[in-house]
């Protein structure tokens, strides 16, 4: 598949730069980020997927985590895909700031006029991972992920529902369970259908931990204590889940921080060095 490169900029010695390509699982043109550190140049180096959250593109992680002086310390690729298909004028896609475009929640949609084009799951798992291994210098099978709100509901679920994939998973702000909130439940609603149909578990983190089956798993959930959406993002429910299954669950409280990316700047080097930990 035909990758073109969108932008590169030169920092912290390695290089962030953004592709696009056609996109066969949204059926539209798709940006990803890709930062590139100064260890990339003569050999393989493990990759950190990131997901953002709500409202957001590939550009807000680029330009304001500050994750490319900690992939730069540790020698990781951290690539970035932008969160829902764009350009396809679905009528109503662009009402809402919380659903449709910019708000794709990471799954196959299962309703109609959403599920030919909003299949962000399918579009990570088959066609994102697959075009980063061929066409970039990186270990295969060397992967972790983490994400941010809805991003890190992405990250938890991609975790859970794909055992062994990923060699670990962290969230900061995570959506934990959506099927009880109202981002959620709107969400879920338009693209899956009601409740009642039984497709809503399926990508909801606190359902999936409870069967999960698979290699040993740590959820990483990290969470400031002033985040202006806590009652959105239920992160107890995740952790009393984890608990009843025996999945291992950090929950980290960060005294006053928001649900802002001031937060994640602050403590995205926390992360980046906990999956480097486990990456080798």
């Amino acid at each position: 598949m035909a990758l073109t490169e969108v932008s590169g900029n030169k920092t912290f010695g390695g290089w962030q730069k953004v592709f696009s390509h056609e996109s066969n699982q949204l059926g539209c043109p798709m940006k990803f980020g890709v930062y590139f550190p100064p260890q990339a140049e003569d050999r393989k180096l493990p990759v950190i997927y990131w997901l953002s959250g709500l409202t957001c593109s590939e550009a807000n992680f680029i330009e304001k985590s500050g994750a490319q002086r900690y992939a730069s310390q540790y020698g990781v690729i951290i690539v970035n895909p932008d969160t829902s298909p764009r350009g396809l004028n679905i009528p109503g896609d662009s009402d809402a700031w919380d659903f449709g475009v910019g708000a794709g929640f990471y799954l196959n949609a299962t309703r109609d006029p959403w599920k030919t084009n909003y299949r962000m799951y399918d579009y990570i798992i088959s066609e994102l991972l697959p075009l980063v291994n061929q066409n970039f210098n990186v270990l295969e099978g060397q992967q972790s992920i983490m994400g941010h709100s809805m991003g890190g509901h992405g990250a938890l679920i991609l975790a859970l529902k794909n055992p062994g994939l990923f060699k670990s998973v962290s969230a900061f702000a995570p959506i934990c369970n959506p099927s009880v909130c109202p981002w959620g439940i709107k969400a879920f609603t338009k693209y899956l259908g009601p409740q009642d149909e039984g497709q809503w578990s399926q990508w909801d983190a606190t359902e999936l931990v409870k069967t999960y089956n698979g290699p040993p798993l740590e959820l990483l959930i990290d969470q400031g204590s002033s985040d202006q959406f806590l009652s959105q993002l239920n992160p107890e429910n995740l952790v009393e889940a984890c608990k009843s299954s025996g999945v291992a669950a950090i929950l980290k409280y960060r005294d006053s921080y928001n649900h802002s990316y001031y937060y994640v700047a602050t403590f995205i080097g926390e992360h980046v060095e906990y999956h480097f930990r486990h990456l080798n």
